[in-house]
């Protein structure tokens, strides 16, 4: 066997073989396949896709290439959430506390933001004195103390990913709905959670703008999950706007915690209960959806998941008093208000590009070693439809530099559609994909 063979194999249009996409990954991990041989053969998956079986053979050969985390210490079903990327999408710090007020186990390991998507890894670390650098026996006791933990990748974990993710960042060959599948699938599959919830995103805030192509990559990764024994659904929801109000890491804290505090309604709140009833679901912990929205609605009215929120973050190191006052996040030097310069209706939003202004201020990286300021960001007033008059405010900006402040403030105007007509807002959730869908 060759590569050579291999990418001609696949250049002409046919199926790999397991053995060849186990020699593939493991020579490439290795060293022996050159990044020039990869990046071909990536171009030939990108042009001839792969069908099923391939992908998950994919899957499984990138899985196996590092550790694969045993988690059957800790007691229960362990469930794993995954978002595919948006902006002011905060639903892990919602989702998860209420899934382990109602009984859940989550030992999610999750990663940092790139470009205008933000990182859970780097929203928890704006959390005074919270490590996300947890080894395996801390992590599995907080896990049970609590009902849930989030921690940084481990260094072996899956690193066939790591080494093809950076090839294919920079080949062109980011959007095969197979490779993302596998990208995916391999880190969920090797984090040994028994069940996994996907929220799949579309819209011009997501990686995948289209809903057709996002509710093809949500069937592909259920099947995957499934046909690995895990039980996997997936929900597709909209990224059309930011869907919480705040972008950027201690704004974006402290939104969540507001909203188990009981002080916020919304996009972000309602998606964050979604997410946690199909976990709860996945689970076995609730019967049906009206059952999951009983004890979801109980956790959140009573304060529990607002304790576990306190639980994690103290067995972590941080601060348990930030959820009674978020005033001891990072706070950024000045906060400026940008105001409308028309009269109309919000009806369209550039969601990438509101994104990107927060990632102009310091909320972001655009490489993976740039550093970014906790504080610094924006939290939106307006939402689709709304009316708003000439003056009125579009969102606070909470800055701390202000070297890009003149450019981040001309994007976020032209981001911001204003007209005569009311724009409609999608469907927040476009669908459900479960298993054999």
């Amino acid at each position: 066997m060759h590569i050579t063979e291999i990418i001609l194999k696949k250049r002409n249009g046919k199926a790999l073989g397991r053995g060849e996409i186990d020699y593939f990954i493991d020579g490439y991990c290795r060293g022996d396949i050159a990044d020039y041989q990869a990046s071909a053969l990536l171009m030939a998956i990108w042009f001839n896709k792969m069908d099923r079986r391939e992908t998950t053979d994919l899957t499984l050969a990138m899985r196996d290439s590092g550790d694969v985390i045993d988690l059957s210490g800790i007691s229960g079903i362990k469930v794993d959430k995954h978002s595919t990327g948006g902006v002011a999408d905060t639903t892990s710090l919602v989702t998860i506390p209420l899934v382990a007020a109602c009984g859940g186990r989550v030992a999610k390991m999750s990663g940092r933001g790139l470009g205008h998507t933000g990182g859970t890894l780097d929203k928890l670390e704006s959390i005074p004195g919270l490590s996300v650098s947890q080894g395996m026996a801390d992590f599995h006791r907080i896990v049970s103390d609590c009902g849930w933990s989030i921690i940084g990748q481990t260094a072996d974990l899956v690193p066939a990913d790591k080494k093809l993710y950076a090839l294919r960042s920079v080949t062109g060959t980011v959007d095969n709905n197979s490779l993302i599948a596998a990208s995916i699938m391999s880190k969920k599959l090797a984090s040994g959670a028994d069940a996994i919830v996907l929220d799949v995103k579309t819209g011009n805030g997501a990686f995948i703008q289209h809903a057709t192509d996002a509710e093809e990559l949500a069937k592909l990764m259920v099947d995957i999950g499934e046909e690995t024994g895990r039980r996997t659904i997936a929900l597709i929801s909209d990224m059309s706007q930011p869907l919480g109000n705040a972008v950027g890491n201690a704004l974006e804290v402290r939104e969540a915690i507001e909203i188990l505090q009981g002080k916020h309604e919304g996009d972000l709140k309602t998606v964050a209960l979604a997410l946690a009833a199909e976990m709860l679901g996945v689970s076995g912990l609730v019967a049906d959806t009206a059952e999951a929205h009983e004890k979801l609605t109980a956790a959140l009215t009573s304060g529990v998941a607002l304790q576990r929120l306190a639980d994690m973050i103290q067995l972590q190191g941080g601060d348990p008093d930030v959820c009674r006052n978020t005033g001891i996040l990072p706070q950024a030097g000045d906060v400026m208000e940008i105001t409308s310069d028309t009269d109309g209706y919000v009806h369209s939003m550039m969601t990438d590009e509101i994104g990107n202004c927060a990632l102009l201020l310091g909320a972001g990286r655009l490489a993976k070693d740039d550093p970014i300021d906790p504080a610094v960001g924006l939290w939106m007033r307006v939402r689709l439809g709304d009316r708003v008059s000439a003056g009125d405010v579009l969102a606070d900006f909470h800055v701390n530099q202000r070297k890009n402040l003149a450019e981040a403030t001309s994007r976020f105007k032209k981001a911001v559609g204003i007209g005569p007509e009311p724009g409609t807002s999608p469907d927040l959730i476009h669908g459900r994909v479960t298993g054999g869908d």
